[in-house]
């Protein structure tokens, strides 16, 4: 499996999983996400795993073996993830960590594993008698490494004297608009809301040249970041539907149809009409493990097979992944975008416990992606609701 492969296939889990979230789980709320960040998450457990958690991890993120897996994570952090800014592209990075309780110790292959394919900080830590101040060395690691936009990945109460093992990583991204929008012409206007209602949002306007596909009941916008000369290209795709209340039939047409952006995405500029695009800013944080559960995922969450983790035998038996919190935060205006996105894994010991000039007016409901766009990779999917909502979940 080459890595074109793997990523058609990462991002087609990236699609199943974010159509389950929108749908059952954002709480009619604005919502954004990084399916990267979980997709790494995941592999690690199954790295850590034996069969038939580590069968049922490979048939959910449709690998065939972890040596594939964490080829391909270490792949997409090594090239994808690297910083662009030496070569005048986005800011970019990717951290990974690893709390071990210090009455155990990394089985040495897993270490290995963790320490080069994920570059992991390890840190030894006391959750049986300091479990809070282990809970706030990894809430300050995911602040620093999200640009202080992600403060309390693990929530008070996350974190208990059974937990044994955690798992983290966050990306950071920030980039500049190749065109960027004119803030004096940053007008309001009408948002239509679900409930038939609307509000008075910002919206960023433009005359240029833009990036637009128009297919049966929807149009796609590209709106390019400013590329450096390593010559990867990440883009932010709007999917709007026409219909005011079309984003639950788009979301299931994304998500049920294999390689579906390999098809849909614009790549000729063309002249545009009336052109709107709101500003918005998003911070959603979700316990992401009933999700899972509800598309199949439930082995990793029961003890038995998570034995290649630690180096006792008689413990690591007893492990299992109690939880995966995940918070992102993205803003979007007229200099470009800045998007961050942290997951967190604890794992605990059982116990009892057209040719024309186009109009794309985003006035509506809308889904939106951060891609880079020679390898494919989905850093980060989301929808629009209401642009005046900040609110996290």
């Amino acid at each position: 499996m080459d890595i074109r492969e793997s990523i058609a296939n990462q991002t087609d889990v990236a699609f199943t999983i974010a159509n389950h979230l929108l749908s059952n789980h954002a709480g009619g709320n604005n919502l954004v996400f990084s399916p990267l960040s979980l997709h790494v998450v995941l592999t690690i457990i199954a790295a850590g795993s034996k069969t038939p958690t580590r069968d049922q991890l490979l048939s959910f993120l449709r690998s065939n073996s972890t040596d594939h897996l964490n080829s391909f994570a270490s792949q997409l952090v090594s090239v994808v993830l690297s910083d662009a800014t030496p070569a005048g592209g986005p800011r970019l990075s990717f951290a990974a960590g690893a709390w071990v309780d210090q009455s155990l110790s990394l089985n040495p292959s897993f270490k290995q594993l963790v320490n080069n394919d994920y570059k992991a900080v390890l840190a030894s830590v006391d959750f049986q008698t300091k479990v809070d101040e282990g809970r706030k060395e990894v809430n300050s690691w995911a602040e620093n490494e999200t640009n202080g936009l992600i403060k309390e990945v693990l929530p008070a109460g996350s974190v208990n004297d059974l937990t044994r093992l955690i798992f983290a990583n966050a990306i950071y991204f920030k980039g500049a608009w190749t065109q960027k929008f004119d803030a004096q012409m940053t007008k309001d206007y009408d948002f239509h809301l679900l409930n038939g209602s609307s509000v008075k949002v910002p919206f960023m306007v433009s005359k240029k040249k833009q990036l637009i596909r128009a297919f049966d009941g929807f149009k796609v916008l590209g709106l390019p970041y400013k590329q450096g000369e390593d010559k990867r290209q990440f883009t932010m795709y709007l999917f709007l539907p026409d219909a005011i209340d079309g984003l639950p039939a788009l979301l299931e047409k994304v998500s049920s149809e294999s390689g579906f952006l390999g098809h849909k995405l614009p790549y000729q500029k063309q002249e545009v009409g009336d052109f709107r695009i709101p500003k918005f800013k998003i911070s959603f944080g979700l316990e992401t493990s009933k999700a899972l559960k509800e598309l199949g995922l439930v082995l990793p969450f029961m003890p038995g097979d998570l034995t290649e983790m630690v180096d006792n035998s008689c413990v690591s038996k007893k492990l299992f992944v109690s939880s995966i919190y995940h918070k992102s935060f993205i803003e979007v205006n007229e200099e470009g975008t800045e998007a961050t996105a942290a997951s967190v894994v604890n794992i605990e010991l059982q116990s009892m416990r057209l040719q024309y000039p186009t109009n794309f007016v985003a006035d509506h409901p809308f889904l939106f992606l951060i891609r880079e766009d020679v390898t494919g990779t989905v850093l980060f999917i989301g929808q629009v609701l209401n642009p005046l909502d900040n609110s996290s979940c």
